[in-house]
């Protein structure tokens, strides 16, 4: 199933942000100017109760878009709540209530029975009220809009990486995307491997406690929903800044999971780099901070992957990339169309 080009064939792709600004970003600003943060990060941020700003975000999941027709109810229920927890979890904001809109082709009670209990049982875990929402008939579609409050002033924004600021990313990238391929029947692979990849696909854990422990203690943070490559460059056009990655130490880290190392460097690369649906955190922070995160990664018992460094000038460089056939050149190697409409998590 593809999905539906929003121009005709004879004009350009307009990228999925490039239709933001031009149709929402730019009308509306004139109606946010006592916004704290509007559109274009993780959350957006309203003024609370003085000492806390209110963060909100949305997400909407379509089948045949997101997730497959035939996914387990319960899974799906938990990665809807799970990629809006991702959002707040980037912005180091505790989660405190959600609405549900949800679309429905048919009332199916055993299929709304385990969908709602996923949903409860990842609700409960982070002590997340659902407070409203709406229900319809048509195709099956969930959205979410979700809250959560955070000090004033202590938000966790895409702005804000300094030159010289370390590069960390939590836990393991690639197996989402791996997991899909494998799905798709597009790789082949064995029926423990296509289990735990697929868990990191369909279940995602998001990184609230470790949002929340990196206030103060990051400069700039994001959660990695579309690749690595992809959401590192949205992270250093809203800092104006530039990256400099090391994928040899990517590549020997424990960024990889085993299902990963066992692959060819350059598939692993790939999959790491321009994955998509790995809900992990990717945060810019000072030198100065390494012994901190060193002993926060084994508090939350969470790798925490210093991948490279914040650089002056504008731009991506992947160090060691020719070692295994590349260029250096993110765009060239892993052939990246980063601004297309259909992002990686719209993957049928």
């Amino acid at each position: 199933m593809s999905t539906p080009s929003p121009h005709p064939p004879s004009q350009p792709a307009m990228g999925e942000f490039d239709l933001i600004d031009r149709f929402f970003t730019s009308r509306f600003a004139h109606l946010a100017k006592e916004v704290p943060l509007g559109i274009g990060d993780d959350c957006a941020l309203l003024s609370g109760d003085g000492a806390h700003d209110l963060a909100v975000s949305s997400d909407t999941m379509v089948e045949g878009t997101h997730f497959f027709a035939d996914v387990d109810p319960f899974k799906l229920g938990h990665k809807c709540l799970a990629v809006n927890l991702s959002d707040l979890a980037a912005c180091g904001a505790r989660p405190k209530a959600f609405t549900l809109a949800l679309t429905l082709p048919s009332l199916d009670e055993a299929w709304l029975e385990a969908f709602s209990s996923g949903l409860l049982a990842l609700a409960q875990q982070h002590g997340c009220a659902l407070i409203g929402g709406d229900t319809t008939r048509g195709p099956l579609n969930i959205g979410i809009t979700i809250f959560g409050e955070v000090p004033k002033g202590q938000a966790l924004k895409r702005a804000g990486a300094q030159v010289g600021d370390d590069l960390y990313v939590s836990g393991t990238l690639g197996d989402a995307r791996w997991a899909l391929l494998g799905l798709q029947g597009r790789v082949k692979m064995d029926p423990e491997t296509l289990k735990a990849t697929r868990q990191r696909l369909e279940m995602p854990e998001p990184r609230v406690a470790l949002g929340m422990a990196l206030r103060g203690v990051a400069h700039a943070a994001m959660d990695l929903s579309d690749g690595l490559v992809g959401d590192l460059r949205h992270l250093l056009k809203a800092s104006q800044k530039g990256a400099r990655i090391d994928v040899q130490r990517m590549l020997k880290s424990e960024l990889l999971s085993n299902a990963l190392r066992a692959r060819a460097p350059q598939d692993a690369l790939e999959m790491v780099l321009k994955g998509g649906d790995d809900y992990e955190l990717l945060f810019s922070a000072p030198q100065a901070q390494r012994a901190h995160i060193e002993l926060l990664a084994k508090r939350l018992a969470l790798p925490l992957t210093a991948i490279g460094e914040v650089t002056e000038n504008e731009g991506l460089e992947l160090r060691g990339a020719q070692d295994i056939g590349g260029t250096g050149d993110p765009s060239r190697d892993l052939d990246l169309n980063l601004n297309q409409w259909v992002s990686y998590d719209h993957f049928l």
